[in-house]
């Protein structure tokens, strides 16, 4: 896996600022993390796309600005 500017969202141990580009299914995020698209839960979160989360071993675990997007999750 490649990790943006050394820092992994998987296996991290601070949480990084992400951005929502798309919500998968219910629960389920892909989200730019500098660069790189990838996966990531939101089922602790009321997320949506453009929305800025905190994310930790690929789990949102809050919403920290909130985006264009229409719908929350």
């Amino acid at each position: 896996m490649d990790c943006s500017e050394g820092v992994c969202v998987t296996c991290s141990d601070e949480a990084i600022p992400v951005t929502v580009i798309r919500l998968v299914d219910p629960g389920l995020a892909v989200v730019d993390t500098g660069g790189v698209a990838e996966e990531v839960s939101v089922a602790l979160v009321d997320a949506a796309v453009g929305d800025t989360v905190l994310v930790h071993a690929k789990e949102a675990i809050a919403v920290i600005g909130r985006g264009d997007g229409d719908e929350h999750a």
